[in-house]
């Protein structure tokens, strides 16, 4: 009796075993259909914060002249940006950073013997902050005229940028969710059924590029400084359930 209760118990077994395993099979081999999209979001848009920078150098062998030289094409400056409408707080003088000039002297034989001083050379920048982005693109332009004052000017070319860049970011991601989606909807329409659950959603990378250039998406995003005029993107890739 004891041996056909044990036979029964171990026949049962298996045949739970086999019932789990069999199933086990099916659930692996099934898997939910995935409906996946990317959405693009962008816009143009005109930057309103201008950053322009320059510099400017005085020359001699006495260094306390030298730094009376600086000061005075410093005025100069200040005076001529000011005049054409820059404001005191918009416009800021770094620190100055000075140098040895030297020159490398040989002897009849062509040995070198040492160094030459030929002077002291101390350069000072300036940076301009505006948000009046044309007139400093105008003056920017301008600038040349301090030659006629007698002030070597060093100009570099002005940096643009966008103030309410975070507000847009979101209107991006929502342009570029919005897209995705409906190209999700399509697809499970298109395909007879209908669109499940949200699983996931990843945002790319923010792009800024120039308007109408060729500038490259990279990687770790491009953040163009040298256009007025940009264009702002975005990628965002959902993936949905299909029922």
């Amino acid at each position: 009796m004891k041996t056909n209760f044990t036979a029964l118990v171990f026949s049962f077994a298996i045949i739970v075993a086999a019932y789990l395993l069999g199933n086990a099979i099916i659930n692996r081999n099934s898997s939910d259909g995935i409906i996946a999209v990317t959405g693009l979001g962008n816009a143009d848009f005109t930057s309103d914060l201008i950053v322009w920078e320059g510099s400017f150098s005085s020359e001699n062998t006495s260094l306390k002249l030298a730094y009376a030289n600086l000061e005075k094409a410093k005025k100069v400056i200040s005076d001529y940006l000011l005049s054409k409408g820059i404001k005191k707080e918009e416009l800021v003088f770094k620190a100055v950073s000075s140098r040895k000039n030297t020159k490398a002297t040989y002897n009849k034989e062509g040995k070198y013997i040492g160094e030459q001083f030929l002077g002291y050379r101390l350069t000072q920048s300036i940076k301009v902050d505006s948000k009046e982005v044309e007139k400093v693109e105008k003056i920017s332009r301008e600038i040349t005229e301090l030659l006629n004052k007698g002030i070597e000017f060093y100009s570099q070319p002005p940096r643009y940028y966008y103030t309410k860049l975070a507000d847009l970011k979101l209107e991006m991601i929502a342009k570029a969710t919005s897209d995705a989606k409906l190209r999700a909807d399509n697809i499970a329409t298109n395909s007879g059924g209908k669109l499940g659950d949200l699983i996931s959603a990843k945002m790319g990378i923010f792009q800024i590029t120039g308007q109408n250039s060729k500038e490259e998406y990279s990687w770790g995003g491009t953040f163009n400084t040298s256009s007025k005029l940009k264009t702002a993107s975005i990628t965002m890739k959902l993936m949905y359930k299909a029922d």
